[in-house]
């Protein structure tokens, strides 16, 4: 047997507000008929009171007193003010109690019903007491002629019209407690039908659930997920967001235009239609960002998604580079077989001693390169990654020359130093070089040239050539790449570290602007210059001190 599915949230709040505003209604009204009946018997002791005093103070009422026969005056006076007065009964009396009048003339001469001790003492004094009229309020007080008490005046009103007045204002008091406890519940009814919508009719326990695997959810993915409102407000942000675009914990509520992202990527935030897998890079990171419009709700919004695509960035630089590698291998392979061949060849001519000298020449030529390199930089990475250049670039007829005032001694570089960027740096550098070398002497753009290189020089040397520098000393590594190519027009120098500066097609033009981010992760300034060859110079100054990594802050570029 299925088990009901519990009141919504929505309805259990109806229900709890319509029995919350049925009962202050019900306490209300029960406080106003408690307080109606003590105002109703107040009010009416107050007038039994000023009609006893009114009475009792009245000249003719003595006069009469001091006649044969009291009543003869005193009944049709005291009925007279009783009709005025709305009163039950108005009794005048001798200090015996018996009465010279009553609303019953059967009664006159008969002994009053109540307490008369106070008011021959000379008391005004107040009563609820049954008489012949039944339960009544009533007020006794004593009639003085010339200091002494000649007689006692009573005047009161019945319990019952004390109460008929109280139901009557009760019954007032039902229709406007009815009419308030129907708007409450039409008010209430209007705003928990708003909260249903708004909770899709889920209950306290399904909320609270949900609330907990948002958490949970927030907390354990590793995408960064981001939500804007309509105003572009941080809305919501997990931990993954707030780490890949380096926000602080109170980054909530604030405006994505002041939280001082890179353009490109405010740009991408506060987009208005969809952005799908767009590649976008902060001072440390390479991110994908995606963006979809939020079109229900009362609000229009954004959820962003943020992945990390730094390491695979790194990777894929890396597997280009093998890439390159294999090709000169391959490359080098080929030339090796002619070369050998050529050898062979001259050997079966019987020219041994050719043979020798073009087999010594070509070795000779292959080695220098390969022992000024391992010479003078120790550190293994570096080494290979120059060796692997310069392959490359002699493929392409550019010659990469390793400047004489190269020096990394082993042990010079530190560990917290991440080969990978060394790699990302120096990579991009000579790759850019070669390029811009190539163009040069070919006229043929690189896949990294764009706007801001100057055409081909005529008549410059066929032989392209790639300066790099590499020197670790006084606290800080220098590397410095300089090719004789045709520069960089001054007026785009300030936008070759930007992301898509190359105009070569989607996907190109980040190779400057990941070599500006490696720089900036490890603290060290890249600078853009003429190089002495006429070609562009890329120096970039790492400081090797620890404390510096952590402490430095950062340059832009400059040109």
């Amino acid at each position: 047997m299925r088990l009901p599915r519990p009141r919504s949230l929505a309805g259990q709040l109806f229900a709890m507000q319509v029995v919350l505003v049925a009962a202050v209604v019900a306490g209300c009204a029960f406080i106003a008929y408690v307080s109606g009946s003590a105002q109703a018997k107040e009010t009416a002791t107050r007038q039994v009171r000023t009609a006893a005093l009114a009475i009792a103070d009245s000249p003719s009422v003595r006069a009469a007193i001091r006649t044969p026969d009291p009543s003869a005056v005193l009944q049709p006076y005291a009925e007279k003010v009783r009709k005025d007065t709305g009163i039950a009964f108005v009794t005048i009396m001798s200090p015996d109690r018996i009465r010279w009048t009553h609303p019953d003339a059967g009664q006159i001469g008969e002994p009053f019903l109540g307490h008369t001790a106070q008011a021959l003492r000379g008391e005004t004094f107040s009563e609820t007491y049954t008489g012949t009229l039944g339960p009544s309020i009533r007020v006794v007080t004593p009639i003085r002629d010339g200091g002494r008490i000649t007689g006692l005046v009573s005047a009161g009103i019945t319990v019952e019209r004390v109460s008929s007045q109280v139901r009557a204002q009760l019954g007032a008091l039902g229709l406007a407690a009815g009419g308030v406890l129907a708007l409450g519940g039409v008010g209430t009814y209007v705003i928990n039908a708003r909260l249903r919508r708004h909770t899709h009719g889920m209950n306290a326990a399904e909320l609270s659930r949900m609330h907990d695997y948002h958490q949970a959810t927030l907390h354990a993915v590793r995408e960064g997920l981001l939500m804007l409102d309509g105003r572009r407000r941080i809305a919501l942000i997990n931990d993954a967001g707030r780490e890949l675009l380096g926000l602080e914990p109170g980054a909530v509520g604030s405006r994505v235009d002041d939280l001082d992202l890179p353009a490109p990527l405010t740009g991408a935030l506060l987009a208005s239609e969809e952005r799908v897998d767009e590649l976008h890079l902060t001072a440390d990171r390479v991110i994908v960002v995606n963006t979809r419009p939020v079109v229900g709700g009362e609000q229009r919004g954004t959820v962003v998604t943020l992945r990390d695509h730094t390491e695979l960035q790194a990777l894929s630089g890396e597997l280009d580079s093998e890439r390159g590698f294999t090709q000169a291998l391959r490359s080098q392979a080929h030339e090796a077989a002619n070369r050998l061949h050529t050898v062979v060849s001259l050997i079966e001519l019987g020219r041994a001693e050719e043979a020798v000298g073009f087999a010594t020449a070509e070795l000779e030529l292959a080695q220098a390169l390969t022992d000024r390199v391992v010479g003078a930089v120790a550190e293994p990475v570096l080494a290979a990654l120059l060796l692997g250049k310069a392959a490359q670039a002699n493929e392409r007829g550019v010659e990469l020359v390793l400047a004489d005032d190269s020096l990394i001694d082993d042990g010079a570089l530190p560990a917290t130093l991440p080969p990978r960027d060394l790699v990302t740096i120096l990579g991009n550098l000579i790759d850019n070089a070669v390029d811009a070398a190539s163009e040069a002497v070919t006229g043929t753009p690189g896949p990294e040239a764009g706007p801001g290189r100057r055409d081909a020089v005529p008549g410059r040397s066929a032989r392209a050539r790639v300066t790099v520098t590499a020197l670790a000393g006084e606290g800080e590594l220098l590397l410095r790449v300089a090719d004789t190519g045709a520069g960089i027009d001054p007026d785009d120098a300030a936008e070759v570290f930007d992301r898509g500066w190359s105009t070569h097609g989607a996907g190109r033009g980040i190779g400057l602007a990941l070599v500006q981010q490696a720089v900036h992760r490890n603290a060290g300034t890249v600078a853009l210059d003429r190089g002495p060859d006429g070609g562009a110079e890329f120096t970039v100054r790492l400081p090797l001190a620890i404390g510096n990594r952590t402490t430095h802050t950062t340059k832009e570029a400059t040109a």
